[in-house]
């Protein structure tokens, strides 16, 4: 996840899922590095299911990784309340932010610079960082949303809760807390996925009013 190697999500217009042509000209970008799209060695692609450049990978010699859920809430009704203290996530709490992702997912990055890196990026001007805290004003959770527009799903993406806060309802308090800022974004739904093995982030993105999806895998390259 944060550890992750270099990874494209990507798709293709609906009518251009079996076009032969478009999917040898992806498996050319995506397998030759002087092509600039991808670097050496490991790299992960996530594409959906049914494009023919699945087959086309399966023959160049990709493999599949691990299985993820993706999971889908749709934003038409209003969210119901979290239930606990959220605030927005700005450069005074990067260190805490940085905290609780480390602990959630029990590595030594990020450090606080990650916060300052996202949120400098192109597409930051359509996301917002969220906490949810716990009664002495520590940041129990947090949770980065991102919008493509108004009438367009948005993402929730990281979502982790601090060691110290787990087993109190936090992931599902700043998972809803997410939804509800992307709805005031103007988004149409949000989405998440996740990887299968992790049974608790998929029951707490349940919890939170998420819908279960069929189960998806990356295209991998290892070398």
């Amino acid at each position: 996840m944060l550890d992750s190697p270099t990874l494209v999500r990507m798709t293709v217009a609906p009518d251009a899922f079996q076009d032969e042509d478009l999917a040898r000209r992806l498996v050319k970008d995506f397998s030759l590095p002087e092509r600039g799209v991808l670097p050496e060695g490991a790299v992960s692609i996530e594409a959906p299911l049914g494009l023919l450049l699945h087959d086309l990978l399966s023959k160049e010699g990709w493999g599949v990784d691990e299985p993820w859920t993706p999971l889908f809430r749709d934003l038409t009704e209003p969210v119901e309340d979290p239930g606990v203290r959220i605030k927005s996530i700005g450069p005074e709490q990067a260190q805490d932010f940085a905290d609780v992702l480390r602990s959630a997912f029990n590595t030594s990055r990020p450090t606080r610079e990650y916060w300052h890196a996202m949120s400098a990026g192109p597409f930051y001007a359509d996301a917002r960082c969220l906490g949810a805290y716990d009664d002495q004003g520590s940041v129990a959770a947090v949770v980065t949303v991102w919008s493509a527009g108004p009438e367009k799903p948005g993402l929730v993406e990281p979502m982790g809760v601090h060691e110290n806060h787990r087993g109190r309802g936090y992931g599902r308090a700043i998972t809803v807390a997410g939804a509800a800022a992307l709805r005031e974004m103007g988004s149409s739904s949000v989405r998440v996925c996740t990887p299968s093995s992790n049974v608790g982030g998929v029951a707490t993105y349940k919890a939170a009013g998420f819908k279960v999806r069929p189960e998806v895998r990356d295209r991998i390259r290892t070398a």
